[in-house]
């Protein structure tokens, strides 16, 4: 047996759920958990903080309100519902599983965890979520603030980017987890990770209601607990970005069907160095980074003004209304943003 059955009271679950009746966040996924609302809020909130997600959760359903609607959503009316959220490739899962959902279950969300987890883009954290919260069934949802909360209540000393400390949690917890509350229980976790028992810097014990089950607190190891071993060191790329102007208008492309940032819209780029790809006059405007899990993009921009309004095959040219309503440009663009729209303002 794991270090963490072994140290995972049952004595915690009492303290722990009423803290989290006091104490949690008002969330919209929350108040109304139906199964559509938990996964795509569960989805949204991957790789992203929950301030940021909830206006685009807002915007989101009030677009597609039903997973019916969601499997008939056309491809770039999706991608600009999530644009800014970035890691698209969510996106496209929601509507493959939302697909699956109508094709295999008539439009009506499985309520077998095995069903679920089957689903695309759906992994063991997420079945978790949706099976305990939406449906009452007793399953961990394991995820990052999880990780570090049990990793502390035990003072294990396990990496938790292992997979390997992912399933040893995921055990544990299963032999905790209360059968009438399995849903409070997880998300209680998951409050307590992101409220409380902190990822970036020290953790606020003196809130913590279930500290005195709490190993690294007991032993003054909150500080070195948990642990995780170091990310590989990102590749860097420089890149040369054109902002290309004509006639009130921009030049987009749309980057492949496959790989980073897939299907999306860009302003036309370079691996450096490289020329203007139009004919017309270019000038520095400034440079900016963005950041991805595995690549960092360090680009230098210039503005073109194009001396025609030819482009090369399967560009565009996209106006104010275009940029907002039809075409999504990705975050990793975002330095740029306020110079398109004070160009094309300019112009109207």
């Amino acid at each position: 047996m794991n270090s963490f059955c072994r140290n995972l009271p049952e004595g915690l679950v009492i303290p722990l759920l009423a803290w989290y009746n006091e104490e949690k966040r008002d969330l919209p996924w929350r108040r109304d958990p139906s199964p559509y609302h938990v996964w795509l809020s569960e989805i949204m909130l991957q790789q992203t903080r929950v301030a940021a997600v909830m206006d685009y959760y807002r915007r989101f359903l009030d677009a597609l309100p039903t997973v019916a609607d969601l499997a008939s959503c056309g491809e770039d009316a999706l991608m600009k519902l999530w644009q800014g959220l970035g890691y698209y490739s969510r996106a496209r899962n929601l509507q493959k599983a939302a697909k699956v959902i109508m094709a295999d279950y008539g439009g009506v969300f499985p309520s077998d965890y095995a069903a679920i987890r089957a689903l695309p883009g759906i992994g063991d954290y997420t079945a978790g979520a949706i099976s305990s919260i939406a449906f009452g069934l007793p399953h961990p949802a394991v995820d990052g603030n999880v990780l570090r909360v049990v990793a502390r209540l035990t003072a294990d000393p396990s990496d938790i980017a292992d997979p390997a400390t992912k399933r040893s949690v995921a055990e544990a917890l299963e032999d905790v987890i209360p059968v009438k509350a399995p849903g409070d229980f997880n998300q209680a976790l998951m409050e307590l990770g992101a409220t409380v028992c902190l990822p970036n810097g020290a953790p606020l014990c003196d809130r913590c209601p279930v500290r005195n089950f709490c190993e690294a607190y007991r032993r003054g190891l909150t500080a070195s607990i948990p642990v995780k071993a170091p990310k590989k060191e990102r590749r860097v790329e420089e890149r040369d970005v054109y902002l290309i102007f004509f006639e009130g208008k921009v030049a987009l492309r749309q980057r492949p069907g496959k790989g980073l940032l897939a299907g999306l819209w860009e302003y036309p780029n370079e691996l450096s160095p490289s020329a203007a790809p139009v004919p017309g006059r270019a000038e520095f405007a400034l440079t900016a980074k963005h950041i991805f899990t595995h690549i960092e993009w360090r680009m230098t921009a210039y503005t073109v003004e194009a001396e025609s309004g030819g482009l090369p095959q399967g560009w565009v040219w996209a106006d104010q209304q275009a940029l907002a309503e039809t075409y999504s440009v990705p975050s990793a663009f975002q330095g740029f943003f306020h110079i398109v729209k004070e160009h094309l303002c300019s112009h109207s």
